[in-house]
């Protein structure tokens, strides 16, 4: 078993909109991969972080990974860092792996600036996106399959797009 499609991208990019309205879409589950950390955790990533550091949280986040990948079979969102590690990016080799792009100006509009994502907590949250997209572009790009432009873009447009997409790739797999 492995999911129909796994969604990536920055925070903001609109992951936990688009992925259940595919899901819905496809006629498949949703299973969000930092739900299953709060869940097997029992307290918020925020205070993950907070207690217990970003390296407990990143070496939980590609377990809950692994496992999600071994069992599901519908839209699975990952977290906006998950990428970063090497494992995960290894285990989403042969998955289909859609991008949602968004640029700085609609990411930070978009995340508020809230302090419910830790990474963006601090003394200059716009910077700090800045230098998140410029780091973690390059990485979206290696493991996505679909990349799909998501600013000045309601989330039906994306999921039409995405399974658009999605349709055309099972068609030229197909031939």
């Amino acid at each position: 078993m492995s999911p129909r499609a796994v969604v990536v991208g920055p925070p903001g990019s609109g992951k936990s909109t688009v992925g259940p309205l595919l899901a819905a879409e496809l006629g498949v589950g949703f299973r969000d991969a930092d739900e299953d950390i709060v869940a097997t955790a029992g307290k918020s990533i925020s205070d993950i972080f907070a207690e217990d550091g970003e390296p407990v949280f990143r070496a939980m986040e590609a377990e809950a990974i692994a496992v999600a990948l071994d069992e599901h079979d519908g839209v699975l969102s990952l977290g906006g860092g998950a990428v970063l590690a090497e494992v995960t990016r290894k285990r989403l080799n042969g998955h289909v792996v859609v991008f949602l792009n968004v640029g700085m100006a609609e990411g930070v509009q978009r995340c508020g600036l809230s302090t419910a994502r830790p990474l963006l907590a601090g003394v200059n949250p716009r910077a700090t996106y800045k230098a998140l997209l410029d780091a973690r572009l390059p990485v979206y790009r290696e493991v996505a399959t679909i990349e799909v432009d998501t600013d000045h873009r309601t989330p039906e447009e994306i999921v039409a797009e995405v399974g658009r997409r999605l349709a055309e790739s099972v068609t030229e797999g197909a031939q």
